[in-house]
């Protein structure tokens, strides 16, 4: 499969308050623990620019058919929300016409654990104890098209801009930070150990929106 397209997808404007709650807190968290036939397992996802999450994943995990993840890995406290994901998985090769999103994960996340690829794909979610169908979790990036010039700029030319954005909106110094990632709802920016979110605060409409936001957000004057 080379291409998907998700059931009539809605724009992220015509979900429920919710839902753009339960897709931000998905955007913002790329390290999760997936259960499957009893077995807990930390893995690390990116989602494709049609909405999909990818991870590499065990041979065991694919024949698995009750499989849910859940996000973040480890909560920092007891009564933090977390975003419960079941999820379907299907395999892909590498080296096919889905190898793209292989190559997506490893700009995210650096070397793969396993060497079999899937999209996990969402059938439902709850978090904080709300249902949330997978429809509206399954949002293809309206930035995907203007994402890697974005990166481009910023990592070129504005790289300590990033950082002390990223230890204002997360408190975290990362030292060699990369944008990574742009979407209606935040930038991912990768340090040496992991990805760190900033979030937009609005919707962003489109590429001229996302680089005018973030350039407030980094204090950048255009």
């Amino acid at each position: 499969m080379s291409e998907y397209e998700p059931p009539n997808p809605p724009s992220i404007e015509d979900l429920p308050e919710e839902a753009i709650e339960g897709l931000s807190f998905l955007r913002a968290h790329t390290a999760g623990i997936l259960r499957f036939d009893g077995d807990f397992i930390p893995i690390k996802t990116v989602i494709t620019p049609d909405g999909r999450l990818v991870a590499p994943v065990m041979i065991a995990m694919l024949r698995s058919v009750d499989c849910a993840f859940f996000l973040p890995e480890e909560p920092a406290h007891e009564d933090d929300p977390v975003l419960q994901l079941q999820v379907e998985l299907e395999q892909f090769q590498e080296d096919g016409p889905d190898g793209a999103h292989a190559d997506r994960w490893r700009i995210y996340h650096g070397d793969p654990p396993d060497v079999n690829w899937a999209f996990l794909s969402i059938d439902a979610a709850k978090m904080s104890g709300i249902f949330i169908s997978g429809e509206a979790l399954h949002i293809p990036n309206a930035l995907a098209a203007d994402e890697a010039a974005l990166c481009r700029d910023i990592n070129g030319t504005h790289a300590e801009a990033l950082r002390a954005a990223a230890i204002r909106e997360t408190g975290v110094d990362i030292e060699t930070p990369r944008l990574v990632g742009v979407d209606p709802l935040g930038f991912d920016v990768r340090g040496r150990f992991d990805v760190k979110r900033i979030s937009s605060g609005r919707i962003l409409k489109d590429g001229n929106d996302a680089r005018t936001r973030l350039y407030e957000l980094l204090g950048i004057s255009t």
